[in-house]
This record gives structure tokens, sequence and C-alpha cells, in this order.
């Protein structure tokens, strides 16, 4: 299929956003790279932390190892976090709450942006930066923007980790079982600002494709996914979310 090079909506795409009830949106870091939040796999100097590649310093195993350091790692985060907000394609997708009857919004991002933009009940596939997690209990607890992280757990007093996906961890329970049920039934997906690397999050349009659904990949480049979808509108999410 050829891309569409400019954020032009066809009139098909309008025709099934104007006829959906049941919308599934997946969103990965190109959503909020135009926010100015690091996306880390695309290298330069975000791409390591202290000497560390990333994915060694959010990984598993450096928790194992280093919870301090990962801590110091996710608080710098949350302090870029701070000073952004959200953009134009986050409130382009908080609005679509009241344009669709059953909307489905899940993400791969930890930031909480689309929280931020007016966004409910959000699927956090990856976790989020905002929270933190007994390591015993599991008790979670939130992170304020301008408040300090707890430094042990309220409910056991024990050690507190991030609340998020490292690498070499599974997926919280029953998060990508809900956005896989969601996905084989809704009518129109969209896969915006994600890389279609990671699964199984980039399974979802897969899914919804199997079950008949439309699928449209906005991004300012091709991805693996690309081939599957039905329209693909190549840019950036905030000018074709606009538009549309």
């Amino acid at each position: 299929m050829k891309p569409i090079t400019s954020p032009h909506i066809s009139a098909e795409l309008r025709r099934r956003v104007n006829a959906a009830k049941n919308v599934l949106v997946l969103t990965g870091a190109g959503v909020s790279a135009e926010s100015g939040v690091p996306t880390f796999r695309g290298g330069g100097n975000s791409a390591r932390w202290k000497g560390l590649p990333f994915d060694v310093i959010s990984s598993g195993a450096m928790l194992e190892r280093n919870l301090p350091a990962v801590w110091e790692w996710f608080d710098y985060r949350r302090d870029v976090l701070r000073a952004l907000e959200p953009n134009a394609a986050h409130h382009a997708i908080a609005s679509w709450q009241e344009r669709f009857a059953g909307l489905t919004l899940v993400t791969q991002n930890v930031d909480g942006l689309h929280q931020r933009a007016g966004s409910r009940n959000v699927v956090e596939l990856h976790g989020s930066a905002w929270r933190a997690r007994c390591t015993v209990c599991r008790f979670v607890h939130e992170i304020t923007r301008d408040g300090a992280r707890p430094e042990a757990c309220d409910d056991c007093g024990d050690t507190l980790r991030p609340d998020v996906v490292l690498f070499g961890e599974m997926l919280p329970p029953g998060a990508i079982e809900f956005a896989l049920e969601r996905a084989a039934r809704c009518e129109l997906c969209f896969v915006i600002g994600t890389s279609g690397l990671v699964y199984p999050a980039a399974s979802l349009p897969e899914v919804a494709k199997s079950a008949g659904a439309f699928v449209c990949e906005v991004n300012p480049e091709r991805t693996p996914l690309s081939n599957l979808c039905d329209e693909v509108i190549t840019g950036k999410a905030g000018d074709v979310l606009s538009v549309l």
C-alpha cells in the first residue's frame, strides 16, 4: 500500500470514523515525543544513563542488583516529565471519549500525559512512572507531580519499586488480556506513534484486523505494521489527529 504523505484524511477513513462506535487506539513513544519526552530507542544522548544503555538501567536484572540506581533513573525521568505538557495528539484522543460510544485507549507510554490531557480509564501496558509499588504486598502508591517519592510502603513498610514494566518482566496481570478482548471487538483501530516492534502490544492491531476492523497507522515513518494497515498516514500525530 502506498502511504499518504501528508496529514490528509481519506474519504474512507472519514466514513469509518463517522460510523464507528467501538474504537481502539494504541499509542507509543512517538506520541509523547511531540511533547519533548525522550524516546530512548531513537539513540543519541538519551539512550544511555551514566554509561549504561537505557534497556540495562530499566531492566528487571538491574532492579534485583541495584534498586537505588533504578530509582535514580526514574526520578530523573519524572523530573524531565514535570516540565512537559500534553500535545495536540493527547488532547485530540481525549476528546474522542465524547465522540465514540466505546473508546479503548491502550498506551505503551509511562509518562501519564494521556491522563493529564483528560483521558480516562487508560490501559497502561507498561505501567506508570508516577506510581511506586511495594515489592512485597504490591500496594500501589501514587507520586504527585509536586510531591516527593515515598520511601517505603505505607501499608506494610517494605521496599518500593517503580510501578513500571522493566525489560525482562511480564506485563501487568489482566492488562493485555483486556486490551486484546477490546481489539477483537473494535470496528476501527488507530496505531499511533509506535514502532510496531514491541510485543505483545504490536499484536493488538493484528487482532483487530483479523476481527474485521479498519486499521489506520499514524507515524512519521513506516513500521513493520504498515503493510497490515488499511490506511497509513505519514506525519506527526498532533498534525494528523487535529485534521481528523
